[in-house]
């Protein structure tokens, strides 16, 4: 079975809203760590907002590099209950029975699905069983304010299976819910 895994940029209080903050301390090595990433999955699960800042920003990075080129082409499945059509290429919309729709997706064939960004879909995801593992990168900063990863009322146990830490003080930070690290 497919795994769903998380992957966010995220500062020392929580906050994943708008991470263009992360972008200082970006460096060879969190760019091999998301290529690599990117290399074991096969398909995106995206919120409405963060496909839509998505849809507005990748398409013009098509033909720069290997990694562009994997968003761009992928498959991308769009929990929304707004958008009328997907318009980046291979967008399928999620309108209804999202979490039926996920499990179905999550019993195909194929490589792992990864979510980026979508706090909101992930909170709906997370009493499911639906989050496979979570991929935090993790910044020395803290900004005080703006949308954190969990919404208050979340209770998972994670466990830590990995962490690496990176020359400009960033950590990726690699968790697994309790009873699928377990087992």
């Amino acid at each position: 079975m497919r795994k769903i895994i998380v992957s966010e940029f995220m500062t020392l209080d929580g906050v994943i809203e708008n991470p263009m903050w992360s972008m200082k301390y970006w460096n060879d090595q969190i760019a091999d760590f998301k290529a690599s990433e990117m290399a074991a999955v096969d398909s995106l699960l995206l919120g409405r907002v963060t496909y839509e800042g998505f849809a507005a920003a990748w398409p013009q990075r098509q033909g720069q590099d290997a990694y562009a080129d994997k968003m761009n082409s992928m498959p991308k499945y769009v929990v929304t209950t707004t958008l009328a059509e997907g318009s980046w290429t291979n967008s399928r919309l999620i309108r209804e029975n999202v979490v039926e729709e996920i499990r179905r997706l999550k019993g195909q064939p194929g490589d792992d699905i990864l979510i980026f960004g979508s706090g909101a879909l992930i909170n709906s995801l997370v009493p499911h069983g639906l989050i496979d593992e979570y991929r935090l990168l993790v910044y020395p900063l803290v900004l005080g304010s703006g949308q954190r990863l969990f919404s208050d009322g979340t209770n998972t146990r994670l466990r830590l299976v990995d962490a690496t830490p990176f020359d400009s003080g960033a950590v990726a930070m690699i968790y697994r819910p309790q009873e699928a690290a377990e087992s």
